[in-house]
This record gives C-alpha cells, structure tokens and sequence, in this order.
C-alpha cells in the first residue's frame, strides 16, 4: 500500500535537512567541479563542454568532454576516465570535432571524432602539444601551433673529461633578456610555429620557421592563406607589446604583414563571406592600463576600422555572427562579465549577462562562450553560489543546462555575498565590492574581518564564486573584496588611476571600505586581518606600513621591491616601461617610493609571507628579503613556501587547500 505522509511531515522533514547542511570544509575544494570552454556546433543543436575535476587522491585536475542538446536534453560523456580532454572544436560541417587529450598515454595529442559513430583517432603523435587549433573552411585540414626546439650553442667550451668520471651537468648558457617564464620555468631554445595536417591523418606540415612565437593561425575564406599575429619585429625583446597581423601563403610559406603600427594587433578573426578580418588591439601609448579596442579590416590590410571607439571597457574573445553584419564579444563591467554584439558601424548592445566562474580560488572575472550561425550563444554561467555552470541563450530565452555542484551544495551551506558600494575618502569616488557574511550569520552578534584584495593590480573581481572567500566565511569572518582604483572593468580613466602612481590612492579606497563595513555594526574592531595575493600582496604590505589597524597579515607572493622585481621578473621588456616612468637606476627615488619595503620601520603588525618556491612572476626573494627585514626590525613574521607552485600557487588542489589553511592558521594565531 503507498504510503501518504501528511503536508505537515514533509516540511518538519525539509527543515530538518536544511538545518543539518553544514560550512563548507578545505577538502570540499577537490569536490568542486566547473564547466569551461563551451563550443555550439554550427547549427545550435548541440554543445560540447569541458567538464572539469580533481582526484584526491592523486592530486591532480582532469577534464572530460560532455555533449548534450541545446534544449538541454541527452547530456552525456564523449569521454571518459582521470585524464585531460580540452579543446574542442567543432568541423565547419558539424560533423566531426578534434580536440586534446593524454587519454592515451602522457602527451597531449590532437583527437578527431566523427560524431554519428563517437570514432576517435590521434591525428598527432608528436613530441611536443599542437595548440590553437583551427578547421579549414572545406573542413580537410587543420592549423595549429606547436613549440619547436631550436639547438642554442654555447659559448662555453669544456674540456674533455676522462672516461668514466662524473662531472656535474654542463653550465647553462643564457643570452636572451626573457629568460624565464612563470608556469614554464627556465625557458627552451626554440619559439611556436604554424604547422597544417590533414584530417585523414599523416605527417604535420611545418609552415613557418621564425624566430618568435606564433600566435593563433585563422584561415582565409579560399583557405590558401592564414592570419596569425606575432611580434617579428627585430627589437621584439625590449618592444613585447608590440604585435602584428601577418598573412601567410599556405603553398609558398611567404609571410608579410598587414598591420603597421606600435601596438598589440591580435586575435585576427576571418568574416563569414571572407571579405573583412576583425582584431584587437590598441595605439600603444605605454600606459599601466590600455584597453583592447576591436577593429576591422579588408584583408589586404587596406581600410583599417576602429569599431569600439565609443566602447570605454575591455573587449575580449570576439567572434563573427552568422551573417557577417557584426560581432559578438565578451567584457567586464563593474565586477560582471557579460556577452555584447558590436555592428559595422559601431553600435553596441549587451545580449547576456552572468558569465564567470572559471577561477575557483579568487573570484577573478574570467569566462567562456561560443556562437552558432543562428545566433545561439552557449556560454559559462557562474554567480556568488558556484563555480561555472552550462548555460544557453537563444532569442531572449536563457537555460541553465547543468548543475554539477547541486551534490555537494545539497549538503554544504555557503556564505551570503552582497554587493556593497562607498565613497573613498581620497577623492569621494564611488567604489565597488562584495561583502561575504559566514553561512550562520546573525546580524545581532559580533564577527572577525577578513580584507582580501585582488592581484593585477589591473585586473577585478565580481559576483562570482569563490572557494577562499567561501573558506574564509565558514572559519566564521565576514570578508570583504573590492575593486579599487586601478581595476579593469570600469573604463580607461577609473583604471589608469594608478599609471606610475601603484601603489597609493588605492589604499584610501580599501581603507574607506573598511570603514564601511565596520559602520555596519557587526564587526569585532579588535580581530582585523588582511591578506591578497600578488597585486593584493603588494597592497597588503603597503597597508601594513601605513597602518597598525588589523591583528595580522599574510602578503601572498607580493612585490616588495619594485627595483629588485622589474630586473627578474619574468617579463623584463615589459614591467619597467609602463608601469614606471624610467629605469630603476635612472629614477631609483621613484620604485623605492613605491616599494613596501621602504616603510618596513613602521610595520607592527603580524605577518605571513606566502609564496610559490616557482613563482617566477614574483619571484619567492620579493617574500624573502621582507620576510628578512621584518626580523631585523623585531615583528613576528612567519615564511611559507609551497613546493613547485608558480605563480599560480593552485597549479594542484592541494596548493589552494594549503594556502587557505595557511592563511586561517595564521589569522586564528592572533585572534583575541
């Protein structure tokens, strides 16, 4: 007999479970799973999607392909198994994809599948990953990049050794000024060059041979030409924003530029009919913030086209709509991340909104979307409560297709996020963030402060998920993060507030912000802390130095020294020409006027240094010679080093467990 239980019952029962839900825990991270890089087939009907996941148990972050139907139906695996499959992308004709994967053994390899049967095959077996792959308009060829090696010689000439002695490994030679890169280490002789395969499989075919990296190869509408960007310039090493579109022959291998000017031209995106190339890029006027403008040209070059002169935010991803009257892109404004379409003659209007959700630890705006030729966007939806989710437009109508982290949600209460807005008490700006409030928050009690700040410094963040800040909130800490001056997303003038003036003004937005909070009335005044990472730990010693206000501190792989980090970091071309005025030794006055360590003698308050052993962006003695200086001048301060992290400390899930954990233990050492 089916049993009925009463209305009254199934509430008590709904209560019951919703009260037993729980904070969030640090091993709950490898739990999270994300959707990214969404790809509509040709027609709108389906969508292929990267589903990503970590192992515990291996500590490791996979990747698997899903398809289901733009309607949402029949979502189901391509593949399968603790493996990386990325990348796909779908044939001109919708029937078949390649994409990468290691499902075979540990190199990357480039996988075509016809999608009737679900056969694969690896067009690819070679040495080093294919990347930026691109489908010829007849869809029987592919373009793409791959690293080649290039024998450097040395100057270095070592006498032979006797038979069967031990030597050490022959000394390393270096003459190249970027010599190192962060997430790559020491770099490899040799640079990213075009090569071409057949679809039926054989042999790729190396088109280019130059001697800097090739960008994104991009077919003509004949397919007898493809567009990349490159920076070929002879003085590439000391002009890195420098680049170009070129043209190149398939048959011959010839090369010529289409663009001319100083700046970073890329991107190139080839019209349906074949008769305009969209790009990006700007009129490099060496500032810390230059936003990237979309532009269109016939493809001989002639009759370049500024679209988004009357556009003040930063467009990105740009791709042409079905008929060839405009194109669609994504941007940041004001902490969200949104998809707009721009015609030929400059008119823009936003068609969706709520995408994020890629960055797991911070909430860093970052997303992912993908146009068919009726107009369907499939993209990644991400909110305040949880990471990147499938989500599909068409018309006016918007579907959320998955849910992946409804299991763990089910069970697992997160903190409320609110958008907040304050003047700064510089200037009475308006500036923008979001408080974080623990999952059982009472607004009658008293909570600990966390002030956590965002990297860049050009860079945002926004209504987005957030493990850390999601960690921070069930160690029971409200939590504040903000956009202040400086950051990207609300035009050219509110980001190029800090040009050769980082950091400083930006302190009184943080500051204000602060205050703000505690006007509120629900914050213990005698437990605040500070943390951010990179451009957040740069303004975390700097905060430090003006101030005694929080209990402790942890500065995440920060710039210490401005003089000391434009030498080594790992884009020396770059950091000394537009984020200062002149070289170090000509102006040494102004990077140290600038550095935290210049204000080390006022520093009382407790602090963790935390950085990647790796980091080559901001390289671990940044964290080491103000963890050094702190001691000499008698603050308790602690140095954490995590093994084999880049900068990108959460290159493993374990990494961004650590570094919560760290940064908690820190906080909850000096919490009264």
């Amino acid at each position: 007999m089916k049993k009925i239980f009463p209305l009254f019952l199934l509430l008590f029962v709904g209560t019951l479970v919703s009260a037993q839900k729980s904070p969030l825990e640090l091993t709950d991270f490898f739990d999270l799973e994300f959707v990214s890089d969404p790809q509509i087939s040709p027609d709108g009907k389906k969508i292929i999607y990267v589903r990503n996941f970590k192992d515990i148990m291996t500590d490791r972050s996979h990747s698997n392909l899903w398809i289901v139907n733009a309607d949402g139906s029949q979502n189901r695996p391509l593949t399968s198994g603790n493996q990386n499959d990325v990348s796909p992308r779908w044939s001109p004709d919708g029937s078949k994809i390649v994409f990468l994967s290691n499902q075979q053994d540990e190199k990357m390899k480039l996988f075509l599948m016809w999608m009737d049967t679900r056969e694969t095959f690896p067009l690819t077996n070679t040495s080093k990953t294919p990347g930026n792959v691109s489908w010829s308009n007849k869809g029987d060829q592919l373009a793409f990049t791959m690293f080649v090696p290039q024998q450097q010689e040395s100057i270095v000439k070592l006498p032979q050794k006797p038979e069967g002695a031990k030597w050490n490994d022959a000394p390393v030679y270096i003459d190249q000024l970027k010599y190192r890169g962060d997430g790559q280490g020491y770099l490899k002789s040799g640079n990213n060059q075009i090569f071409i395969v057949s679809t039926d499989g054989g042999t790729p075919r190396q088109l280019t041979s130059e001697n800097e990296n090739l960008g994104a190869p991009e077919w003509s509408a004949d397919d007898s030409k493809l567009y990349f960007s490159a920076n070929l310039h002879e003085d590439s090493d000391l002009e890195p924003n420098n680049s170009e579109i070129y043209e190149l022959q398939v048959a011959s291998g010839e090369i010529k530029p289409l663009t001319e000017r100083l700046g970073p031209d890329s991107s190139p995106e080839v019209s349906p009919k074949g008769d305009l190339i969209a790009f990006t890029g700007y009129d490099d006027e060496y500032l810390g913030y230059q936003m990237s403008e979309l532009y269109v040209m016939n493809p001989d070059g002639s009759n370049i086209r500024h679209l988004s002169a009357d556009f003040d935010r930063d467009i990105e991803n740009i791709q042409w709509d079905g008929k060839g009257r405009g194109l669609y892109f994504h941007y940041n404004d004001r902490g969200k991340t949104k998809i707009g379409h721009i015609d030929l003659k400059g008119k823009t209007e936003t068609v969706a909104e709520d995408l994020g959700g890629l960055s797991l630890g911070r909430p860093y705006n970052a997303a992912a979307f993908s146009v068919s030729n009726n107009g369907k966007l499939a993209y990644t939806l991400g909110t305040p409560a949880h990471p990147a989710d499938l989500a599909v437009k068409d018309g006016r109508n918007v579907i959320r297709i998955t849910n992946l982290n409804e299991d763990l949600f089910s069970y697992r209460e997160l903190g409320n996020v609110q958008e907040m807005t304050w003047k700064s008490s510089f200037d009475q700006r308006e500036i923008q963030g979001w408080l974080v409030t623990p999952p059982d928050f009472d607004p009658n009690k008293k909570y600990p402060f966390i002030l956590e700040i965002h990297g860049g410094p050009f860079a945002s963040y926004g209504s987005v998920f957030s493990a850390e800040i999601q960690a921070f909130a069930a160690a029971g800490y409200v939590v504040l993060y903000a956009n202040p001056r400086g950051s990207s997303g609300y035009g050219a003038e509110f980001g190029n507030l800090i040009h050769h003036n980082y950091p400083n003004q930006d302190y009184d937005d943080l500051m204000s912000g602060v205050d703000a909070v505690i006007q509120k009335g629900f914050i213990e005044e005698k437990n605040l802390f500070v943390t951010g990472g990179s451009g957040g730990g740069v303004l975390t010693a700097w905060i430090i130095g003006k101030n005694n206000r929080f209990s402790a501190a942890v500065v995440a792989k920060p710039v210490i020294n401005w003089y000391s980090f434009v030498l080594y970091a790992d884009n020396p071309g770059f950091f000394y020409k537009y984020w200062f005025p002149s070289k170090p030794w000509e102006d040494p006055e102004h990077y140290m006027k600038r550095s935290p360590i210049s204000l080390v003698e006022n520093v009382t308050t407790p602090t963790m240094l935390l950085t990647g052993e790796e980091d080559y962006r901001t390289p671990i003695a940044e964290s080491e010679q103000y963890y050094t200086a702190l001691k000499l001048e008698g603050v308790d301060a602690a140095m954490v080093r995590i093994p084999g992290a880049s900068h990108g400390i959460a290159n493993r899930p374990s990494n961004l467990v650590a570094k919560v954990a760290a940064i908690l233990a820190w906080f909850e050492k000096y919490r009264e």
